[in-house]
């Protein structure tokens, strides 16, 4: 009989059939003590990636010469970009994972995509000016999502300090959509004056350096989408609905414009008023 005491079962570790680690995440409970989870939540990473493959199906129609779909498609990772979160917070299913896949989707959606569908269409007509600019918005696409991720839980959430990546990839996907709708099979960058396609540039350029400013816009974070509205709100959506589905290339480039161009205004605004007080 052996003298040493017996040690407690241990569990047994068993190697997966598959050469990939198990994603292991630490957090802490109510109380503050840390809790590890093994695996990754499904259901928000499958929005993620749906909105990825977006991006990546954007680039290759636009390498590919289709720049209406192209264009429709950065919109579609709009919406889908929209819904991982909410289903991650619908669901309880937010995770450090989840928000690095998320930043780093948007990168491709609303970075890499918009700016290669900008350079294909009209900015290669410009040379190296104009894979400078397609390089700017991409450069800043990649700080603006940096220094979201090191903001959350720091700034006023109703807030966006710079202008999204979707809203400026909804600029420049949007004016591409737009103008490439106009005329059947379509009007390409060497089609275009070269003032317009210098304006072009000057837009995507505004776009990027705009996401990496101070300017601060509305996020629209802070609406009560689960409370009572008034029975006329339903009837506002259902107009809103009616007139984007008219004409989506161009309705939806100038709510987007509005939206870019809303942080400067009311950014001399308050310069303004400060200047008169």
């Amino acid at each position: 009989m052996s003298e040493h005491p017996e040690e407690p079962n241990k569990p047994v570790e068993t190697e997966s059939l598959l050469p990939i680690d198990e994603h292991v995440e630490e957090s802490q409970d109510a109380e503050g003590r840390k809790v590890r989870h093994r695996g990754i939540y499904l259901l928000p990473n499958l929005f993620t990636t749906a909105n990825l493959f977006a991006g990546f199906f954007c680039i290759i129609t636009a390498i590919n010469g289709n720049f209406y779909v192209a264009g429709a498609t950065v919109f579609v990772a709009m919406v889908l970009d929209s819904l991982d979160g909410r289903v991650a917070r619908l669901t309880n299913t937010q995770s450090a994972f989840g928000a690095e896949y998320d930043s780093l989707s948007d990168m491709v959606a609303f970075g890499l995509a918009p700016a290669i569908l900008a350079y294909e269409w009209a900015l290669s007509e410009l040379g190296n000016v104009g894979l400078t600019v397609a390089f700017i918005y991409v450069a800043c696409a990649a700080l603006r999502l940096a220094r979201f991720n090191t903001q959350i839980g720091k700034v006023d959430k109703r807030w966006f300090i710079g202008l999204a990546s979707p809203a400026a990839a909804g600029v420049v996907a949007g004016s591409v959509w737009a103008v490439w709708a106009l005329d059947d099979p379509g009007i390409l960058g060497a089609d275009l004056p070269l003032a317009l396609v210098m304006l072009f540039a000057l837009l995507v350029a505004a776009a990027g350096l705009l996401m990496v400013s101070n300017i601060k816009y509305y996020s629209f974070k802070d609406l009560d989408l689960k409370g009572r509205v008034p029975f006329v709100a339903i009837l506002v959506v259902v107009l809103v609905f009616a007139v984007v589905f008219s004409d989506p290339p161009r309705v939806l480039l100038l709510i987007f414009l509005a939206y870019a161009a809303s942080g400067p205004v009311q950014y001399l605004m308050r310069r303004r008023k400060r200047a008169e007080v």
